[in-house]
């Protein structure tokens, strides 16, 4: 890995190996393709090029004080909001490939929650000296002592056409942490969820995310050349099965995961790159 501070990136090179592509294969229970020559799925490229901190950069919450991107204070509660991923090519296994990690912007604003910093991470990966995947993700960090995100009240209406379910419990969160490598507690320390206002252990914004894009790529429909864009809504608490359902304008436009009650808990949007 190397920093630069004068720029603020972060740049990690490594050899696109087959073993994280089998390990959230058999995570999610399906059979994917994993040897040399062939492509990584759409989203799951968030399994390779990832920050490893050392123990003694990581802040009481799990999550690292110093690098890309860094709490804006002491005390900040980091949450994922969402993002977008362009797919212009496919990272393929068993070549090197290199993350370019940058600040693309940090705003301080004042939300239902109180005050926040809204920090956009921008990642662009590249693989044969081509950018294959431009990813921008927003970032939020909540004052102390503001509340965690309300749940919406109102039921959404019935899914009209295909869904997908994914039951998540504990044993999945733990492996999606590991395979993601994030040591934020609120997926796995059960005290440290009600410190910050959850009623049970979280259920990962990302494994949200990717399932929404799992959905699309088993229905066929093709990321390359697209903008998937994806946003949290609202969290997902305790051991329950979450559904994937096409978003209002169809599911080739995006789709929403829902909890077991109906929660719509994140959404996502295709558009052209």
């Amino acid at each position: 890995m190397v920093t630069s501070e004068v720029t603020q990136t972060v740049e990690r090179t490594e050899v696109i190996a087959s073993e994280p592509t089998e390990s959230l294969a058999a995570a999610l229970d399906i059979e994917i393709p994993h040897t040399a020559g062939d492509p990584v799925p759409p989203l799951w490229h968030w399994t390779y090029l990832l920050e490893r901190s050392p123990e003694h950069e990581l802040g009481e919450d799990g999550h690292p004080v110093t690098g890309i991107p860094a709490p804006p204070g002491p005390g900040r509660r980091r949450m994922f909001g969402g993002g977008r991923v362009t797919t212009l090519g496919r990272l393929v296994i068993g070549e090197p490939a290199t993350k370019v990690t940058s600040i693309k912007s940090s705003v301080d604003k004042v939300g239902r929650t109180g005050a926040l910093t809204l920090t956009t991470v921008l990642q662009e990966v590249f693989q044969r000296g081509e950018l294959v995947i431009r990813e921008e993700q927003d970032i939020v960090y909540r004052a102390p002592g503001s509340g965690a995100l309300p749940s919406p009240s109102a039921p959404p209406p019935a899914p009209l056409g295909p869904t997908l379910g994914l039951a998540v419990d504990e044993r999945l969160l733990f492996r999606f942490s590991a395979l993601t490598y994030n040591g934020h507690r609120i997926h796995y320390d059960l005290d440290w969820c009600r410190q910050e206002g959850y009623d049970g252990l979280v259920i990962h914004g990302p494994l949200l995310a990717l399932m929404m894009g799992e959905h699309l790529r088993r229905q066929g429909i093709d990321l390359r050349g697209k903008t998937f864009g994806y946003r949290f809504v609202s969290p997902l608490t305790k051991p329950q099965t979450i559904t994937v359902v096409p978003g209002a304008d169809g599911l080739e436009h995006g789709a929403e995961a829902r909890g077991a009650d109906g929660t719509i808990a994140a959404v996502s949007t295709l558009t052209e790159a």
